[in-house]
């Protein structure tokens, strides 16, 4: 019946009907539904006691369909027949991360680390198949509970990785029965994150960690991060600190930290930049981050100094980091360790040392490196600068042409951006602050037609107020077409306790470093490849606008939504939702 009414609507309309007549259905078929459900319902009260489903429900059922309405339409205009059902992955993908398979790599010929190292272009032909669970799966405590005691049966880490790490983040873990408890908040004397998070604060010159903010350190890139106890301890005092680390196929790092609820992601220092624009972070952290430092003629060295704001800091802890002797011997003429030649010479000066911690700042002069003696780095030149999505490391200075190059202790603080701070970002004043309201009351929208079902326990009609922490399930949102990060924005405005990682297509105006300049996590990502995370790590996915995008790009649909469902939370997600939001 069904075919038989596609070939009569071919025959009408041609094969790939035109997108304004089947945008103009799509319109026509939802008022139709709005109408005969109002008559329908009315016509049933009348005969029946049965009461009338509450407005939330007919609301919702109706943007189900609304969403099913919108494919069945789009496949119409493909001339394609409806899609087979897709089967799930076997046991063995579970935890499959796409672009990080180092058999492949290794068969194609890269080698010298590159073997570990991400590369799509291996793995576009794979199979199509849903990533399932795992057996013991179960959905994470709520926040802030499951911040510091996880399920064990959500990861994969065996005992002996366990009980074999001698990290301090690790050491900080218990493992119980089936749950992994973090104790980075007990107060411990010793190795404790609290301690050594104000040793830092006090190394460059605060009273505590609680000043930080003051300082200008609101970003914090955390390299090698453990499973997250210091990024954890820095959410707290309001800090956005992003875990980086290398792909692992057991214990990783990344998938520990994201399922705590924090922002993580996979990334690496072997032969590509990170994805994030020169002048990104007012700190990037090592603790036995397993880096040689002065490997590669420091080329690892130069790219922290790449994505560090002018004014920012770099803390090392490691036992093999220690200098021979004091900064105040260093001075007099001793000899330098290759680490500290390096520094030098892309201009960076060591604050002080206690321990195993070295802080270096960078320069806030840029006439610095023009002054340098001879064996200086080179700068880069101006189009180094313009795209950083997984370049190859280059052995030069970035950003000191830059607009951008504003030292972190002369940026303004608070949540509003002034005029004149937009235009050094290219962005017109009425742009933003419409985009800024615009996402204001889309929230407000969201969060009434969201509330009955991520407060499970508070089940209420849209307009209520909503249920105050730790009742709130969605701890984080993945914007995959931030813009200016707009959505963000009004999270933080709206106190609600999530975080977003502000995803900026490379194919767009990067707006990254606005992203970033506002104390908000973000990265570059091109949507026609899979996103460097691990399956289950996001709570929520919002993509305004961003299928019209990727289709006038020629990137493939369905891989986008198998991504999707790879990378969202079963069970908490909510997948009509971003159909609706690709429509919008």
């Amino acid at each position: 019946m069904r075919s038989s009414w596609i070939n009569k609507l071919s025959v009408i309309l041609g094969p790939r009907p035109p997108v304004s007549w089947l945008l103009l259905c799509l319109i026509s078929v939802l008022a139709l539904i709005a109408v005969l459900g109002s008559s329908s319902s009315n016509s049933f009260e009348s005969v029946t006691s049965i009461p009338v489903p509450d407005i939330y429900t007919n609301y919702r059922r109706l943007k189900e369909q609304a969403a099913i309405d919108y494919l069945e339409l789009r496949t119409l205009s493909l001339g394609v027949s409806r899609q087979r059902e897709l089967g799930l992955c076997g046991k063995e993908q579970e935890n499959y991360v796409p672009c990080y398979n180092v058999s492949a790599n290794l068969l194609a010929g890269f080698k010298d680390g590159e073997e570990f190292d991400r590369h799509c272009e291996l793995s576009r032909d794979g199979q199509r198949c849903l990533v399932r669970p795992p057996k013991d799966y179960k959905i994470p405590l709520r926040w802030p509970a499951g911040r510091d005691v996880i399920w064990s049966g959500n990861v994969k880490i065996t005992k002996d990785q366990f009980l074999s790490s001698g990290s301090m983040t690790k050491r900080l873990m218990l493992l119980e029965e089936n749950q992994i408890a973090f104790h980075s908040e007990d107060g411990l004397n010793f190795d404790g994150v609290k301690d050594y998070s104000r040793q830092i604060a006090e190394m460059i010159g605060l009273g505590s960690d609680s000043e930080f903010l003051q300082a200008g350190v609101r970003t914090v890139l955390d390299i090698g991060c453990g499973f997250g106890s210091f990024a954890a301890h820095l959410v707290s005092l309001k800090l956005m600190a992003v875990c980086i680390a290398e792909y692992e196929v057991t214990g990783s790092q990344v998938q520990l930290a994201l399922e705590r609820g924090l922002p993580a992601m996979i990334g690496n220092f072997i032969s590509r930049q990170l994805p994030y624009p020169s002048l990104s972070f007012d700190m990037v952290h090592c603790a036995q981050c397993g880096i040689i430092w002065d490997k590669r003629d420091g080329m690892f060295l130069i790219e922290v100094d790449r994505v560090l704001k002018p004014g920012g800091y770099f803390v090392l802890t490691s036992p093999t980091s220690k200098p021979r002797g004091s900064s105040s011997s260093t001075k007099k003429g001793s000899m330098l360790t290759p680490i500290e030649e390096l520094t030098q010479r892309i201009c960076w000066s060591l604050l002080a040392q206690q321990d195993e911690t070295l802080i270096w700042q960078k320069t806030t002069d840029v006439h610095c490196y023009t002054s340098r003696k001879q064996g200086a780095v080179p700068l880069c030149k101006e189009e180094h600068d313009t795209q950083s999505y997984y370049q190859p490391l280059i052995p030069c200075i970035s950003g000191t042409t830059s607009k951008h190059w504003i030292p972190i202790q002369n940026r303004s603080s608070g949540l509003h951006l002034s005029s004149v701070e937009l235009e050094v970002h290219g962005v017109h004043p009425d742009d933003y602050f419409e985009d800024s309201e615009f996402w204001r009351s889309s929230l407000r929208n969201y969060w009434s037609l969201l509330t009955p079902l991520i407060f499970s326990d508070h089940p209420k009609r849209p307009g209520d107020e909503d249920p105050l922490p730790p009742f709130n399930m969605i701890r984080n949102v993945m914007d995959m077409n931030a813009r200016y990060g707009g959505l963000n924005a009004a999270f933080l405005e709206a106190e609600r306790s999530v975080w977003v990682m502000n995803v900026v297509p490379t194919r767009t105006q990067n707006t990254l470093p606005l992203i970033l300049y506002q104390g908000f996590a973000g990265v570059l990502h091109d949507w026609c490849e899979p996103f460097p995370t691990y399956p289950r790590t996001y709570d929520m996915l919002h993509a305004n606008g961003l299928l019209s995008h990727l289709t006038s790009e020629g990137c493939n649909i369905m891989n986008l939504l198998l991504e999707m469902d790879r990378i969202l939370r079963p069970e908490v997600s909510l997948l009509y939702f971003y159909f609706l939001s690709f429509i919008a």
